[in-house]
């Protein structure tokens, strides 16, 4: 089990980006699992799931610092008992009929989007986490999918500049959904490396992502 550091706190290089497109362009073949869990106790099924198996797999995990000391980001003792890994994990808090955007994406970036639509107090965006990256679980995201209406509109969205992270590998298996991408804009760097060009271009990020949503409700 490999765990590296990765997520977008406004840090260097080496804290933002563990690189994780470069991981996943080493997949093929059912050869690594790629992980980047939200919860606890998804993290501790998903280690356990890998102790299990009555076979050897590598296991790439990425874990962001924020997550560590984040409330939002706790398990109860019951979910830590109980259950299975999770591969892609719905949004709990919207009702499907009122949805017409769905944020598919992965880690830290989950409760960035969750926090602004609480602040904006939208209703309109379900916010989908895809917790393992590879072996893609397509079977279950066409699942959760299916839930929400044919005119919705779906968009892939990560932290990291569009030439780097999962999108690649996102765009070419899950083909059928449409996607539409929001990121940083393409970058020689995996880092701003300024706190204040970090937090504006996040901000954009999340404003292209409910100013959207916004003109679907008008």
């Amino acid at each position: 089990v490999l765990l590296l550091t990765h997520g977008y706190e406004g840090m260097g290089s080496e804290h933002s980006s563990g690189r994780m497109e470069r991981y996943l362009q080493l997949c093929a073949e059912n050869n690594l699992v790629v992980a980047n869990c939200t919860t606890p106790a998804n993290y501790f099924h998903l280690l356990r799931r890998q102790v299990k198996w009555p076979f050897r797999k590598p296991l790439v995990v990425f874990t962001p610092k924020k997550l560590l000391r984040y409330a939002p980001a706790t398990s109860s003792i019951k979910e830590m008992a109980s259950g299975n890994f999770q591969e892609v994990i719905d949004d709990p808090n919207v009702e499907a009929g009122a949805v017409d955007t769905v944020a598919l994406c992965s880690g830290k970036v989950y409760y960035d989007i969750i926090e602004r639509r609480e602040k904006v107090g939208c209703d309109n965006i379900a916010a989908v986490r895809l917790e393992q990256l590879y072996p893609l679980p397509k079977k279950q995201i066409e699942a959760i999918m299916s839930k929400y209406g044919k005119d919705t509109k779906y968009f892939w969205v990560q932290e990291e500049p569009e030439n780097m992270g999962p999108w690649s590998f996102i765009l070419s298996h899950l083909r059928d959904l449409n996607l539409d991408v929001l990121a940083r804009p393409a970058s020689g760097s995996p880092a701003a490396g300024s706190p204040r060009i970090h937090e504006h271009r996040h901000k954009v990020l999340l404003d292209k992502l409910f100013s959207y949503a916004k003109e679907t409700v008008k």
